[in-house]
């Protein structure tokens, strides 16, 4: 499927991968319509950190995922929609699962409905590696059984399957990207890595929760170029298909890392209050990134160290407030 000169939607453009997304996609020569969340301080999230000449290239529609006749407004004339819109903090998930239910389950049926009763050509829903839990055997291909190890995950299972069974059912054309551990420039506070650059920005300590659990880490660019793949490969229908690099790392090797990179001496403390329950901890996520490369023609081109050094940058360009520092410290 050609983008170029086609309306196209993403939900949750607001967000960090979102906001990457809608820039890539005008660069390509789409007509973005961004379906973000409607607040009363009209809030467009990372929308505003795109320049001029991006954004006027861009339709900025306000609503609630979870408002069917708001998705359906929004995906009418849309020839692709990228489906981000999403809960995705796991701590928030424990304290209040229904929200993910509503959100990620409810707003995903919402959003495949639309684009079902609308005949839209493609639809890429994004899903996210947590729903594959504990790493059962490495690399995780897309066989690899689905475990809901939190909430979060649990609703994302449900979103998947969802999207899996409007394929089967109605014949829409569906792919399933499934991105590992997506970080760069914009990315939420609460996330590893900016939580690790902004505390040893801001304080030279690092405190976080478990740090033997590895994760497999992808540039948001990356990560973007293969959701934008998912789109144009008429042979991604149908299929899940994931995003990593194929290689993990210890979140404390990490903090490690990210601490000579900074040319800082490393003080890291663990916290208890920061650990997942115990059955709900995700000890290992590394992708097999086979198909990836066979359906997408798509492979990772930003290493970790330059990921994280573009990273770095980004957010000594734009330091936190006092309030966000005492907050993710």
């Amino acid at each position: 499927m050609e983008l170029k000169n086609k309306q196209v939607l993403v939900t949750g453009a607001a967000g960090f991968i979102g906001s990457h997304l809608v820039e890539a996609l005008v660069a390509k020569g789409a007509q973005v319509r961004a379906f973000i969340r409607y607040t009363s301080r009209l809030d467009r999230g990372w929308l505003d950190d795109l320049s001029s000449e991006t954004l006027k290239n861009v339709e900025v529609i306000a609503g609630d995922i979870k408002d069917p006749d708001a998705v359906a407004k929004a995906v009418k004339g849309c020839a692709a929609v990228f489906h981000l819109a999403a809960l995705i903090g796991i701590p928030y998930s424990y304290i209040h699962p229904r929200n993910y239910v509503d959100t990620n389950v409810i707003g995903t049926t919402n959003l495949l409905t639309a684009a079902r009763d609308c005949g839209t050509e493609r639809v890429v829903h994004v899903s996210t590696s947590e729903v594959y839990g504990t790493a059962q055997y490495v690399p995780i291909d897309e066989s690899h059984p689905r475990v809901g190890q939190s909430p979060y995950s649990a609703s994302k299972i449900g979103a998947d399957m969802l999207a899996e069974s409007f394929y089967r059912s109605f014949e829409l054309p569906v792919a399933i990207i499934r991105p590992f551990n997506t970080y760069g420039p914009r990315q939420s506070q609460r996330a590893v890595i900016p939580t690790i650059i902004n505390q040893l920005l801001q304080t030279g300590k690092v405190k976080l929760g478990a740090v033997t659990p590895t994760r497999d880490f992808t540039f948001v660019t990356d990560t973007v170029a293969g959701m934008i793949r998912g789109a144009e490969a008429d042979e991604a229908i149908g299929k899940t298909i994931n995003l990593g690099v194929g290689a993990d790392i210890s979140i404390g090797a990490l903090a490690e890392k990210i601490a000579n990179l900074l040319k800082i001496e490393l003080n890291l403390r663990t916290e208890q209050t920061r650990l997942r329950p115990a059955e709900s901890e995700v000890e290992r996520l590394v992708s097999n990134n086979t198909l990836a490369k066979e359906v997408l023609n798509w492979e990772p081109k930003v290493s970790l160290d330059d990921g994280l050094n573009r990273t770095i940058e980004w957010f000594k360009a734009h330091p936190v407030s006092k309030r966000v520092t005492e907050y993710i410290t």
